[in-house]
C-alpha cells in the first residue's frame, strides 16, 4: 500500500463563543436578525453559509411580507425536492415571533407525487386559492412562467434557495425569468445562497439586476467563530496511487459520522467496476458485510474491532430501496439520535441542502470541477452539534502517473485542486477591509490594534472580533469611488479571486514558472480578470477591485506563511496556540508589523501560488511532482500582442510615475517585463509597416 500524501491546505480553529447559534427575543440568530432588519426590501440577495438558518431567515421574513407589506402570496423555490423539507411548518410564535410558519399540505409539492412539469396547474391553484404559501421546485416555476406569464406573480414574494443555479448565461431558463421579474418590478425577490460564485466563474446577476439587491452577508467565520461546539475544521487533500478503493482505508475512520462521495463513473478516479460495485467495496475496506436493516433499508457493517456500523446507501437508485433510505435519513424523530447511522454513501446526493448535523467528516474520492460543488460538501460537515468539536473535508485524488494516456487530465485536477484550497482559504478566514495609508488615515471604531494601539506613522492591523473583520492600512492603495466599485471590494472579492486562482495559465505559471516575475500575474492577469469581470467600471475603480482583490488574497497566504514558519519553529508554542482561533489573526499581523512599508507595490511582488507550492512539494511524490513542472514548461509560450499592450499600459503608469520609460536592461525583472512589452509592440508596428 502506497502512502497517501496529504496537504493540510487548510486548518482553521475558532472561537466558539455561541453567538451564532444564540437567540434574540424574536427566536432569530445573528444572520436571521440581520437578514430581518432588510425585510422591507423588494430585493434581496442573503449570502451566508451552509447551516446559518437561512431557511428560517426566509420565514421570518415572508411572514412579515405577507402580514405587514401588502404581499399576497410567497412562493418557495428549491433546486430539488429533498430540500423542501427545510420549510416544514415551524411555531415560531414558541421562540417570541409574531406568527408561525405554516404550509398547507397540498401547497408543498416537494412532498406531492409526480414530475415537476405535471405539477404547473397546482401552482395556477394555488395562486387562485386563499392559501398564501406554496413551496416548489425551481423546474416548476420554470414551468409555470412559461404557461402562464409573469404577470400572474404580480405582488407576490419568489424566494428562490440555493440561487447559484441561477445564471445570466441566456440558456439559463430561470435567471431569463427572474430577468423578467426585476424588468417588470411588480415581484418581491429574495434570493438566498451559500455558495454564490459559481464553479464555472458564471455572473449569477447581470451588473444591472444586481445593483437593484440589497445584499445581507454572512461570513463563514462569523458563523463558525459564533458556534457552541464545533472549534476546528480541517480542509485536506491526499494523492494516491493505484485503486482508491485499497487506499480509502487510509483516510476513512468509521469512528467518525462520514458522508462518503463516491467518484463519477467516468472520472479518473473511478475503478470501472460500476458504483453498484464500488459501494461493495467501501463496505468490504470498513469491516465485514452482514446485511441490511429491513426497517431502514441501511447496510450493517462489523469493523474488525466489532463495532456495528448502519450505512446508508444512497448509490443504489433502484426504487423500493432507494426511498426506504431516504424516508429513513429524514425520519424527524431521528433528526437529534446521533446513533441513527454511522456512514452515508452517495454520488450526486447528499450535497447542498442535505442536513445531518452529525458529520464530523466529508470524504470526496476523485475531483469536482464546481467550485460549488466542494463548498456545499464541505457545508454537510460544518453542523454545529454537542459533542461534536472537530470536523473534516477530504477529497482523496489520484497522483498524475506519467505511464498513462491522461496524464495532463491529472496534472489539470491536482491544479484545480490546488485552486480549490486557496478559494477555501479565502472563504474562511475572517474578511478583509483595506484603506489608505496616508497622513490623514485613522483607526476604525471596534477594532483593536494589538498590544501597542493604532500607530500613525506606522503599519496597522486592526481587527474587530464581533464581526470578524480586519482593517488593513496599504500605503499607495486606490480607493473605489463608484458604489458598484464598492459594493466589489466589500462583497464581491472572492468572486474576482475564484475566477483569478481557476485561470489555468496564471496557477501554472505561479506554480511551476521559475522565470515569471509575480507582477504578471499580479498585474496583468488579475487585471484582465477584473476588466473582464466588470466593464462597467472605469479604469481607476477596475484598478482599485483589482488592488483590493490581490491584497486580500496575498495577505491570506503570507499569513499562512507566518503561521507555517512558527510551527516549523516551534518557538515554545503549544499546538493549541499554533491553531488557535487567534493565530491567523496574529499571522497577518506579524507579516504586516516585519515589513517596513505596507504598500500595493510590496504585495503586488508576491506570487499567489508560492506557499501552495511549497505545501504541494512536501505533499507530493518527487518524481510526479518534477513530472507536473515538465509538462507546463513544455507549454510555455512566448508573449501575445495582448499581453504585449497589457505590459505597454503599464509601462505608462510606470512613466508617470518615475518620469521615463521602463529600460530593457533594468535590473528589476518587472521593470524589464515591461520594456519588452513596449519593444514588443513597438517591433509588431514596425513589421506591419514594412508588410
Amino acid at each position: 500500500m502506497t502512502d497517501i500524501k496529504f496537504i493540510p491546505s487548510v486548518s482553521v480553529s475558532y472561537a466558539s463563543n455561541g453567538s451564532s447559534t444564540k437567540a434574540n427575543e424574536l427566536g432569530m440568530r445573528v444572520m436571521q436578525e440581520r437578514a430581518y432588519e432588510k425585510r422591507g426590501e423588494q430585493y434581496l440577495l442573503i449570502k451566508s453559509p451552509p447551516a446559518s438558518g437561512k431557511s428560517r431567515a426566509l420565514m421570518f421574513i415572508a411572514l412579515d411580507k405577507l402580514n405587514n407589506q401588502d404581499i399576497k402570496k410567497a412562493i418557495i423555490v428549491v433546486p430539488e425536492k429533498s430540500i423542501g423539507a427545510s420549510f416544514n411548518d415551524e411555531p415560531l410564535t414558541q421562540y417570541g415571533f409574531y406568527w408561525d410558519w405554516h404550509v398547507v399540505p397540498k401547497w408543498n409539492l416537494c412532498n406531492a407525487p409526480g414530475e415537476d412539469g405535471g405539477k404547473v396547474n397546482s401552482v395556477k391553484a394555488f395562486l387562485e386559492s386563499d392559501d398564501r404559501i406554496l413551496v416548489c421546485t425551481h423546474a416548476t416555476i420554470r414551468f409555470a412562467v412559461d404557461k402562464f406569464g409573469i404577470q400572474v406573480f404580480d405582488d407576490c414574494l419568489l424566494a428562490v434557495d440555493e440561487f447559484h443555479h441561477v445564471s445570466a448565461n441566456p440558456d439559463n431558463k430561470l435567471g431569463i425569468h427572474l430577468g423578467s421579474f426585476i424588468a417588470r418590478d411588480k415581484t418581491h425577490i429574495v434570493a438566498m445562497t451559500g455558495s454564490y460564485f459559481r464553479g464555472d466563474a458564471e455572473a449569477v446577476l447581470s451588473p444591472q439586476d444586481e445593483a437593484k439587491f440589497e445584499t445581507v452577508t454572512y461570513t463563514y467565520y462569523e458563523q463558525l467563530n459564533g458556534y457552541e461546539y464545533l472549534k476546528t475544521l480541517d480542509i485536506g487533500y491526499y494523492f494516491y496511487s493505484g485503486s482508491y478503493i485499497g487506499e480509502i482505508g487510509n483516510v476513512l475512520d468509521s469512528n467518525l459520522k462520514t458522508i462518503i462521495h463516491i467518484p463519477n463513473v467516468n472520472s479518473r478516479e473511478s475503478t470501472l467496476r460500476g458504483k453498484t460495485n464500488e459501494v461493495s467495496d467501501i463496505l468490504g475496506a470498513m469491516g465485514e458485510w452482514k446485511g441490511k436493516d429491513q426497517a431502514t433499508g441501511f447496510d450493517i457493517v462489523v469493523t474488525a474491532d466489532g463495532r456495528t456500523l448502519k450505512v446508508a446507501d444512497l448509490v443504489d437508485d433502484g426504487p423500493d430501496r432507494h426511498s426506504k433510505v431516504l424516508t429513513a435519513l429524514k425520519d424527524p424523530a431521528q433528526k437529534n439520535n446521533r446513533d441513527h447511522v454511522d456512514v452515508i454513501i452517495a454520488l450526486g446526493m447528499a450535497k447542498e441542502g442535505f442536513d445531518w448535523i452529525w458529520c464530523e467528516h466529508a470524504l470526496t474520492i476523485g475531483y469536482r470541477s464546481s467550485l460549488t460543488e466542494i463548498i456545499q460538501i464541505i457545508g454537510r460537515a460544518t453542523r454545529d452539534a454537542k459533542g461534536k468539536t472537530r470536523s473534516k473535508f477530504t477529497n482523496l485524488i489520484a497522483e498524475p502517473d506519467a505511464s498513462k494516456e491522461k496524464v495532463t487530465d491529472a496534472v489539470n485536477d491536482t491544479l484545480k485542486a490546488i485552486a480549490a484550497s486557496l478559494l477555501m482559504e479565502q472563504v474562511l478566514t475572517p474578511k478583509f477591509n483595506f484603506t489608505p495609508k496616508n497622513p490623514q488615515a485613522a483607526p476604525m471604531e471596534g477594532f483593536d490594534y494589538g498590544e501597542n494601539g493604532y500607530n500613525p506613522n506606522g503599519n496597522n492591523v486592526g481587527f474587530n472580533e464581533e464581526t470578524g473583520q480586519f482593517h488593513i492600512e496599504v500605503k499607495g492603495l486606490i480607493e473605489p469611488k463608484s458604489k458598484d466599485a464598492k459594493r466589489i471590494c466589500q462583497e464581491d472579492l472572492n468572486e474576482v479571486i475564484t475566477a483569478f486562482v481557476q485561470d489555468k495559465a496564471a496557477i501554472e505559471r505561479g506554480l511551476f514558472d521559475d522565470e515569471m516575475v509575480p507582477e504578471e500575474l499580479t498585474q496583468l492577469k488579475m487585471g484582465k480578470i477584473v476588466r473582464d469581470k466588470y466593464p462597467e467600471l472605469d479604469t481607476e475603480d477596475q484598478e482599485a477591485v483589482r488592488q483590493h482583490a490581490i491584497a486580500a488574497l496575498n495577505m491570506t497566504q503570507q499569513a499562512k506563511k507566518m503561521m507555517n514558519e512558527e510551527n516549523d519553529l516551534g518557538n515554545g508554542i503549544s499546538e493549541d496556540e499554533r491553531s488557535g482561533s487567534t493565530a491567523f489573526i496574529q499571522g497577518v499581523r506579524k507579516y504586516a508589523m516585519d515589513v517596513r512599508d505596507l504598500d500595493i507595490d510590496l504585495i503586488d511582488r508576491i506570487n499567489p501560488f508560492s506557499e501552495a507550492y511549497a505545501i504541494l512539494a512536501k505533499a507530493m511524490n518527487e518524481e510526479s511532482l518534477k513530472q507536473v513542472q515538465a509538462i507546463i514548461t513544455g507549454k510555455k509560450v512566448s508573449m501575445t500582442i495582448d499581453e504585449a499592450r497589457d505590459y505597454a499600459k503599464r509601462a505608462l503608469l510606470f512613466k508617470k510615475e518615475h518620469g521615463r520609460l521602463p529600460s530593457l536592461t533594468s535590473a528589476d525583472p518587472w521593470e524589464k517585463k515591461m520594456a519588452e512589452g513596449v519593444a514588443y509592440l513597438a517591433r509588431m508596428k514596425a513589421e506591419a509597416a514594412n508588410g
